[in-house]
């Protein structure tokens, strides 16, 4: 496997993706409908996992992939897998509010090793490096990389005063009564992947997730945590979270710099 490929060949895809979610966002009007779970699914989920899913089928045969929208995909057990959610906050992208993401990342023996996040309509891009660090390109995007800066997460956080970062979608109760076990500077809310994107980058310490969430939604943000020197773990017991689950459900988890002391139950 050649690791710069496999990196540009995702690049590559969610600019892509990114490109035609936009161009429907832009529209007067899209298709909306429910999925079985009751969640939503519009068409430009539908465009750019039909985009991504071809793209990385004929660049990487040999590769086991997963995709949200394609069901087929989702009854494999694996440990080395390409995994996609072609856009992430969906919630997001119809009520127009930015925080959405294309989000395709590598596991590998169960563990996120490559990702890519994408926020189009926020102009942000985040993915690893083959060398195992995570950077942010600065747009404009090009068909080649432009300028990179190597991210990290915040090396000293202040566990009198963390800045926390929570769903914007899915806060709950239990969510706050966690979050009010620790001392917090400020609080932040988002959509989609970019909560551990925040992480990463420093501009939150700590993620705390109680609530359903998929191994699509999280992969790719966990990638690019990962290489910025973050942690995801396990919400229950504090072990790193793993990939290639049965159903490709996740359990509650925690994404942190380590610095913060963690609360345990």
């Amino acid at each position: 496997m050649q690791f710069d490929q496999l990196i540009a060949e995702m690049r590559r895809l969610a600019l892509r993706a990114g490109d035609e979610i936009m161009r429907i966002y832009g529209a007067e009007d899209f298709a909306v409908r429910a999925k079985s779970d009751a969640s939503p699914v519009t068409e430009a989920d539908e465009a750019a996992d039909a985009l991504i899913s071809a793209g990385l089928r004929a660049a990487f045969p040999d590769i086991a992939l997963v995709t949200e929208e394609q069901a087929a995909t989702h009854g494999q057990h694996l440990s080395t897998f390409l995994i996609v959610d072609p856009l992430d906050g969906t919630k997001e992208f119809v009520q127009r509010r930015g925080d959405f993401t294309v989000n395709i990342a590598y596991v590998e023996n169960g563990v996120p090793r490559f990702g890519v996040v994408y926020a189009p309509a926020k102009g942000r891009l985040f993915y690893t490096t083959a060398q195992g660090g995570s950077v942010e390109e600065k747009g404009p995007f090009g068909e080649q990389p432009g300028e990179t800066v190597a991210i990290g997460v915040n090396s000293m956080p202040d566990n009198r005063g963390l800045m926390v970062v929570a769903s914007k979608s899915h806060r709950d109760q239990a969510t706050d009564d966690y979050i009010n076990r620790y001392g917090v500077r400020d609080m932040t809310s988002a959509g989609s992947s970019l909560k551990f994107c925040l992480v990463a980058t420093g501009e939150a310490d700590l993620y705390p997730r109680l609530g359903r969430t998929m191994e699509w939604d999280t992969a790719a943000g966990d990638a690019v945590l990962r290489g910025a020197g973050g942690e995801v773990v396990r919400f229950d017991d504090h072990t790193p979270l793993t990939y290639g689950k049965p159903g490709f459900e996740n359990p509650f988890f925690i994404a942190f710099a380590p610095g913060v002391l963690l609360v345990k139950d």
